[in-house]
């Protein structure tokens, strides 16, 4: 019998906000992926984060276009969209990892 409920494994990792950014400064090719829209990030970010919006209909696209030989630090407002993000791009072959909580649980 198949179990239609059993769930793969994640092939990226959840962080809290002092783990995300203790990795983030660790990894040698690390770059953060805000994935809010434009008026989110517009209204602040995590200084150095590149905005590529989850919801756009570039998304996909704009994956296709990143560094295969980057970690990629994923984030949003509460970590969803964030999450879905990650498994994109885990997907597809990048290394991800999502900040749990989005973007206050970062550490100031």
């Amino acid at each position: 019998m198949f179990n239609i409920f059993k769930s793969t494994p994640k092939n990226y990792s959840d962080l809290d906000g002092k783990a995300f950014k203790a990795a983030f400064e660790k990894a040698p090719k690390a770059e953060l992926l805000d994935v809010r829209t434009a008026g989110e990030f517009a209204s602040g970010t995590i200084p150095g984060a590149k905005n590529l919006d989850f919801l756009s209909g570039q998304f996909q696209a704009a994956l296709n276009q990143l560094d295969k030989d980057k970690e990629y630090y994923v984030f949003c407002r509460s970590g969803n969209r964030s999450g879905s993000a990650c498994k994109l791009l885990a997907d597809q072959g990048y290394k991800a990892h999502n900040l749990i909580g989005g973007i206050g649980s970062w550490p100031k």
